[in-house]
């Protein structure tokens, strides 16, 4: 495990250093920058123009300016967001709790219901229940994730119950812990549903199709030769079909601040997403750049995760890279 890690770790340097330079390139190769529309502002004099230029170093070339980030990221300073008018790292600490929270219950409310349904369409293969299920998978794959928000707020209007967006409540700093706890599980319900629902269906058709693959091989076929009871068959079959999943739930994880800009905007959920599309639009420098930097670390550590987890869970991966 310890030699798995460290050639990840090792691997990982490089990728993340290339990732971030053409990111930094792409933005500076694009024309105009967030300066220019500053300079468009009568207000903004040509001296707080200078004054940005000199002390971003925005006007030394691009390598000179790469570095210097990269100088200033290992310092932990994440540079200035123009569009803010705050340090990086206090417009991302504002919002990325707010999106951590949306993906965490995304992804506990997806994998809650993975394994049943594909377990059950197995135990009932290609009866009323695994057709019906297989027919809503078809639908919510296919179904644009918007046009189901959408949807889903028009049928809040009918319930009482369900807000039509946002986080909390107008009379939020009134209720108690219990009550604002409830509140904000309130509010997730919707923008949970419209990025779970997706994502359950693609699970759901990957483990069943594995399942089915591995109860059909010879192995299977000799423990029910054996006389196994189909519980422990079926044991079996989950154990030997979770590999694929094991790496879908390690690009998860590495989904978990970058959001959903589209569900966010939609149902105005306050989350990094909607901040981070808005800074790619307005060419917000070092606010793409951090936002660029935490996707490719949590890359990283979710493909790590991932690895861990396939050599934990099957001995051939670990005696193979041994």
């Amino acid at each position: 495990m310890r030699k798995i890690i460290l050639k990840r770790l090792i691997v990982s340097f490089p990728l993340l250093l290339g990732m971030t330079f053409i990111t930094f390139l792409f933005i500076q190769i694009a024309p105009g920058d967030f300066l220019d529309t500053l300079k468009l502002n009568p207000q903004v004099s040509p001296q707080v123009i200078n004054f940005y230029k000199e002390k971003f170093h925005l006007d030394k070339p691009v390598v000179i300016q790469y570095f210097s980030w990269l100088k200033s990221i290992l310092k932990l300073d994440w540079g200035y967001s123009f569009t803010y008018k705050a340090p990086v790292i206090k417009v991302i600490t504002l919002h990325a709790f707010n999106t951590l929270i949306l993906s965490l219950s995304t992804i506990v409310f997806s994998w809650l219901f993975v394994f049943p349904l594909g377990i059950i369409c197995v135990r009932y293969k290609e009866r009323f229940i695994d057709k019906t299920i297989t027919f809503f998978s078809y639908i919510f794959i296919s179904f644009p994730t918007f046009l189901l928000a959408i949807f889903l707020l028009y049928l809040a209007t009918f319930i009482d119950f369900l807000p039509l967006g946002g986080m909390r409540s107008l009379n939020f700093d009134e209720l108690s812990k219990i009550g604002k706890i409830f509140d904000i599980l309130k509010h997730l319900i919707i923008p949970t549903l419209v990025l779970s629902l997706g994502s359950i269906a693609y699970l759901v058709r990957i483990l069943r199709a594995n399942l089915f693959e591995v109860l059909s091989s010879p192995f299977m076929n000799a423990l029910k030769a054996r006389g196994l009871p189909k519980r422990k068959i079926l044991f079996h079959a989950l154990k030997n079909s979770l590999n694929p999943m094991i790496t879908i739930f390690g690009y998860q994880l590495s989904g978990l601040l970058s959001g959903a800009a589209l569900t966010e905007i939609i149902c105005s959920w306050p989350g990094l997403g909607q901040v981070m599309l808005g800074a790619v639009r307005s060419q917000d420098l070092y606010l793409v750049m951090a936002s660029v930097f935490i996707g490719g670390l949590l890359l990283i550590l979710g493909n790590l995760v991932a690895d861990i987890l396939l050599a934990w869970v099957d001995p051939r991966i670990r005696y193979e890279r041994f």
